[in-house]
């Protein structure tokens, strides 16, 4: 069977389901496709976003949508899919996230690898150390630096995986049966952890210490961040943790900044980079990876559209920075005043989060790490990698 047809079977084959309203992990997956317009018609818009991504991946040599297709279509995940579409008619999020892998590529394009092997081509080989030299080379990239964007996206899948894992003991009788839970959840876990088995493969791989170190830390800040994700989440009572920006900044990076950050790192590690242009790249990924999740943030306050059912993250950007502003005392009154029997009003507290500073405070927040980003940008010369890592960064903070 060809690759065009597989891929246009394989949503048919995961099907269309709702997904649970409780899941042990977060909900709120961190993908390119969950970022919208900003006010009205921007430059944020996703014809624009495509058209950013779909130039960039013409400079590095080849759609990075498809990066770890030679891992999906393994024979061990094809047996996992096998039973991937036994939940089917399910509820179990496991779908959606397998669904949202291979169902319209361009709309879930893979941003980490697509930076990794940008920044490796903006940053070029290194003059000062020849060693490598003797690597393959395509399109001014080393084969070894588009291996790492490829564990890089490979860690990331894993981790979309693994936070579809269901809290069986918060489940109601309107989520489905107990049983079909049940497998979803031994799904997703083996599923999950195959996907980080081949990323540790391609880590040793590569052969080096560093790199490999480099690639540890950040799955370990990642499983740090997302555990203080869910410590600090809404209770029953929908009061979150008192948490200050500052603090919200440092878990961001753990769950959300850490993975690209120090994936930018290692690629100028493998073309042996000083350790200057390693800091540069370290930053160019923080930076990037902090402005599209605040962005994401962002998206229920100022879509000129939004459902009034809509629900948000309690400790998102805009609301910690309300939370902030207000007081904590002010924000508890906030929360009582919007609470209904059913639960929580997410259209009155949006509104009431609306006429506070919290928005155009994450706006400014936004734009500042996208500064930060372009700022790290200048000690790489200047080339169209460059200037494809730059628009990418134009496209998440520029607003109408």
């Amino acid at each position: 069977m060809s690759l065009r047809r597989l891929l246009l079977r394989l949503p048919r084959y995961l099907g269309v389901s709702g997904s649970p309203r409780r899941l042990w992990w977060s909900p709120f997956l961190d993908t390119v496709s969950s970022v919208g317009s900003w006010r009205g018609q921007s430059s944020r818009s996703p014809a624009h976003w495509n058209q950013v991504v779909s130039e960039a991946e013409k400079i590095v040599g080849y759609p990075t949508s498809f990066m770890s297709l030679r891992c999906l279509l393994s024979d061990e995940l094809s047996n996992i899919a096998m039973q991937v579409r036994k939940l089917v008619g399910t509820q179990h999020p496991l779908l959606t996230t397998a669904r949202g892998l291979v169902h319209e590529s361009r709309h879930n394009l893979q941003l980490r690898g697509l930076v990794v092997l940008l920044i490796s081509k903006a940053a070029g080989p290194s003059s000062m150390n020849a060693s490598c030299q003797n690597y393959d080379m395509v399109s001014g990239i080393y084969s070894c630096q588009r291996s790492l964007a490829e564990i890089t996206e490979l860690i990331h899948t894993a981790l979309l995986v693994h936070r579809g894992i269901v809290n069986l003991s918060e489940l109601q009788s309107s989520d489905g049966p107990l049983k079909d839970m049940q497998f979803g959840n031994k799904i997703a876990i083996l599923s999950g952890d195959f996907l980080l088995a081949n990323a540790c493969n391609g880590l040793a791989l590569l052969q080096n210490t560093k790199v490999v170190e480099l690639l540890a830390s950040a799955l370990m800040d990642l499983v740090q961040g997302v555990y203080h994700e869910n410590s600090t989440s809404a209770k029953e009572n929908h009061i979150t943790e008192d948490i200050g920006i500052s603090t919200w900044k440092e878990q961001t990076f753990l769950s959300h900044g850490a993975l690209l950050a120090k994936s930018c790192q290692a690629a100028m590690e493998l073309a042996k980079h000083d350790a200057d242009v390693q800091d540069m790249a370290f930053q160019y990924g923080k930076h990037m990876a902090m402005s599209h999740k605040i962005n994401s943030d962002l998206q229920p306050f100022i879509k000129e559209k939004t459902s009034d059912s809509i629900t948000f993250n309690l400790n998102s950007a805009p609301v910690v920075l309300h939370q902030e502003f207000l007081g904590r005392d002010l924000w508890i009154k906030q929360i009582r005043e919007a609470q209904e029997k059913g639960g929580l009003d997410y259209a009155k507290l949006r509104e009431t989060i609306k006429a506070g500073k919290g928005v155009t405070s994450a706006i400014d927040l936004c734009r500042y790490h996208g500064n930060k980003a372009l700022e790290a940008l200048e000690s790489f010369p200047p080339s169209e990698a460059r200037s494809a890592l730059e628009n990418i960064v134009f496209a998440v903070t520029r607003f109408s």
